[in-house]
């Protein structure tokens, strides 16, 4: 795509801003960076400088450590980088998640980084920003993801629980939001129950309730030699690598789960060998998605990293001016 007097333009090492001359969530260590937020491909260290939310930074520094980048700053209100107008609206995606609105070149420029719209109790909500540009992701940019309502999800979790009480549920969860948003959708669905956490959860967990987020009673999922029975009618969150371990081994003929929106594809469930796939997802699907730039109105919407092609195509039928990004680094639903 040409670059003359466009507001961002992609890079290898990201998506950059030629008149603040700061990379937006770059791959690779640049000089100034502003982030979305701490999911490992988009917030990564070694930068000269961060410019984020003030959970963001926390989030890296208990991350990375607290030497991460050169320095740091919290996005707060309006500020200037460069020639650039800045704010940081909520994204509704995880504990500090935001989308960053730019005023650059004439324009009014909304990056979402990743973002929902549905409830989450584990963070801030999402935000509408008008804007001219939408830099959009595409994470499940197709028509077939439709996600259901995950409250009815966390029911078929505690459905099973009941049928089987003597076995353990070990639910796959990433460690930043899918973790944190499943305890609180089974507190909302009246879970009181201890939830047993893997020790790689304990210190995002830790943190979101130091923030206020009120997680409930959460304790190791630690297994003493012989008592497995310990663990009969429990629900135990890991992170997916967990699952690989023979740390899953380690429960009584365990129900294996996994929450994520990649669960409505079932060859994906098989591949990963899990018994209840549970489809709660921390992204916008179609609906979601067309929606949003129904409502923004935006007079571009550019696509970043995920299926491009069919929203491309959404957009033209619908007479919208869109192009692709292709920007490359990004996972397809990261923890």
């Amino acid at each position: 795509m040409p670059t003359t007097n466009l507001p961002l333009i992609p890079r290898p090492e990201g998506l950059y801003c030629p008149e603040g001359d700061f990379f937006i969530d770059p791959v690779r260590p640049v000089a100034r960076a502003l982030i979305t937020h701490g999911h490992a491909d988009h917030a990564r260290a070694g930068h000269g400088a961060v410019l984020a939310t003030r959970q963001t930074l926390d989030i890296m520094a208990l991350r990375y450590g607290a030497d991460f980048a050169g320095a740091r700053q919290v996005a707060e209100g309006e500020m200037r980088v460069g020639g650039v107008r800045v704010r940081f609206h909520p994204a509704g995606h995880v504990l500090g998640s935001a989308q960053i609105a730019l005023t650059t070149r004439g324009q009014r420029v909304t990056v979402t980084g990743d973002f929902a719209r549905s409830p989450n109790a584990a963070c801030a909500p999402w935000e509408p920003v008008p804007c001219d540009i939408l830099v959009t992701e595409a994470t499940f940019a197709l028509p077939v993801f439709r996600h259901p309502d995950p409250l009815r999800e966390i029911g078929r979790l505690l459905d099973s629980v009941a049928a089987f009480p003597e076995r353990a549920h070990l639910v796959g969860a990433y460690a930043l939001g899918k973790a944190q948003r499943l305890i609180m959708l089974l507190r909302a669905a009246g879970y009181d129950p201890p939830i047993y956490i893997h020790g790689a959860l304990q210190k995002l967990c830790d943190y979101h309730i130091a923030e206020g987020v009120a997680l409930g009673d959460l304790r190791p999922a630690t297994v003493a030699r012989g008592r497995k029975g310990d663990f009969a009618g429990a629900i135990v969150l890991a992170p997916p690598s967990a699952f690989a371990a023979t740390w899953a081994q380690r429960f009584p003929d365990p129900v294996i789960c996994f929450a994520s929106g990649w669960m409505m594809v079932r060859a994906r469930a098989r591949q990963r060998g899990v018994e209840l796939p549970l489809v709660i997802s921390d992204h916008v699907d179609w609906p979601a998605l067309t929606q949003t730039i129904t409502e923004l109105d935006p007079a571009e919407t550019w696509v970043t990293h995920g299926r491009e092609a069919a929203i491309l195509r959404w957009c033209a039928l619908e007479g919208r001016a869109a192009r692709p990004l292709r920007l490359v680094g990004y996972e397809d639903e990261p923890e």
